[in-house]
């Protein structure tokens, strides 16, 4: 019986060990600010070579903002992932995200959405549209 607990200890210790999560400092930091119309967004994001996480917060012009947090995943110059905000002080929301990264600018992606497990997403065969976007960021120097 100690062998049996012995060995699971030593094999979860193991497991844990080699996550597979990279670890905080591979990633950069870095904010970025975008303006349309009289509407403003600031994506404060850490990336490294596969994922992202950060701050989101789109401020609409005299009618309130949208502040949360984003996450996903970096393939090539495109980052997919979500956005969990809390829209205009009322209830949580969770939208699909998509930016393109052209010329150290960030372009906020548009498509069709549908849920899968419950999840957001873009409907997959159908193309994100970046070339009328919303948003432009560009990079903020600290």
């Amino acid at each position: 019986m100690l062998k049996n607990f012995i060995t699971v200890s030593v094999l979860l210790t193991f497991l844990i060990s080699c996550n597979s999560k990279e670890e905080k400092k591979a990633y950069n930091h870095i904010v970025y600010q975008a303006v349309s119309n009289k509407d403003t967004a600031i994506i404060a994001i850490n990336m490294s070579d596969k994922r992202f996480y950060g701050r989101y917060e789109i401020s609409y012009y005299r009618v309130g903002k949208d502040s949360g947090d984003v996450r996903g995943d970096i393939k090539g110059d495109t980052l997919r992932g979500d956005f969990h905000y809390i829209s205009n002080g009322g209830s949580w929301k969770r939208i699909p995200i998509a930016l393109l990264k052209k010329e150290n600018k960030l372009f906020l992606g548009s498509g069709v959405m549908s849920t899968y497990m419950n999840l957001p997403c873009f409907m997959p065969g159908i193309p994100i549209e970046y070339n009328n976007s919303k948003f432009v960021f560009e990079q903020v120097k600290e």
